[in-house]
């Protein structure tokens, strides 16, 4: 099977994930519930919870891996919540006022520029409790399930602060404040890793620890999603100036009319293209650095890990080449 056919039936496997923790669109509040669904069901390639799962099979033990898998898939649902929190906002006239997300309207074009922020707003915390409320019927179920508490408080801190002013939104003040003013490759990069790399990091952190991954074994994952993240953003630069709003389903050139610096205006396309395959190699050269010295006595995960290991190199150069 090839990796584009692979993360299609992934992506059909997360997407069922999702709808089991749609929120119920009925009462008073009816319209602020569609509000969220509709963000949160857009089309999109579903990459962050891919990465959760991935990360988790290639550091769980096998014997836990069934009754972990409830709750691994609340964090699935979760990191795909944060980011369609992030683009609910992102997309509002007060940042980037699009009106196109994902080959439709954005939320807030869609509903009112009020509910896109609801939305928003409620999709952050509601990423927060579909895990606690998962973890707690899970334990009410298998009370020794309480022995992986340390795991999941572990896993939604470092999601409340990859998300919160220390990664995502730190990454968004950052880019709004410097809006118009050419950035130095420092603060350009500062930008990239907080808003796009952080994501792609602690999705694979969440999953790691969620495994019962040791901390060395996390610094690498953690290291692949940073770098991992960096040529997603390059390529996504790249790719805005390069193709049409039908090829990528969000409107294109957004960034040059608006004088926004980018990997691609800053470097030009070679040189843009040549740091697109460093970070691609940079992440690949940390999973086989991972896979080398492991997995036996540090994460035995069986066949289901060298399968991740498989997958998550092979989605590295796929993602690198990506044309949307």
């Amino acid at each position: 099977m090839s990796i584009k056919e692979a993360l299609g039936k992934k992506k059909e496997a997360v997407e069922a994930i999702l709808e089991s923790f749609l929120a119920e669109e009925k009462g008073f509040d009816r319209i602020g519930r569609e509000a969220m669904n509709y963000s949160l069901m857009a089309p999109g390639k579903r990459i962050r919870p891919i990465l959760v799962e991935e990360a988790f099979f290639l550091c769980c033990r096998e014997e836990e891996k069934e009754e972990l898998l409830p709750i691994l898939h609340s964090f699935m649902a979760a990191i795909e919540m944060i980011h369609s929190f992030s683009l609910c906002h992102d997309d509002l006239p007060a940042m980037d006022n699009d009106r196109v997300r994902r080959g439709q309207d954005s939320t807030w074009a869609h509903f009112s520029e009020a509910q896109g922020i609801l939305a928003g707003d409620a999709l952050s915390l509601y990423a927060f409790q579909a895990v606690l409320e998962t973890f707690q019927k899970e334990k009410r179920k298998n009370p020794m399930l309480s022995r992986y508490e340390g795991r999941v408080l572990s896993a939604l801190l470092v999601l409340s602060r990859e998300s919160g002013i220390d990664g995502m939104v730190g990454g968004q003040v950052v880019d709004l404040e410097k809006e118009g003013q050419p950035l130095s490759e420092e603060e350009l990069f500062f930008i990239m890793e907080k808003k796009t790399a952080a994501l792609l990091r602690v999705s694979l952190l969440m999953g790691a620890i969620l495994g019962g991954a040791e901390e060395k074994v996390q610094e690498k994952i953690a290291f692949y999603g940073e770098n991992l993240g960096l040529a997603f953003q390059i390529r996504d630069d790249i790719l805005d100036e390069i193709s049409t709003t039908e090829e990528l389903g969000k409107p294109v050139h957004s960034d040059k009319e608006e004088g926004k610096t980018t990997a691609y205006s800053l470097y030009g396309r070679e040189k843009a293209e040549e740091k697109v395959e460093e970070y691609t190699e940079k992440a690949i050269s940390a999973l086989e650095n991972l896979h080398r010295e492991r997995l036996a006595e540090i994460c035995q995960a069986g066949a289901d890990g060298d399968n991740a290991y498989i997958f998550l190199k092979e989605l590295a150069l796929y993602l690198a080449s990506r044309k949307k």
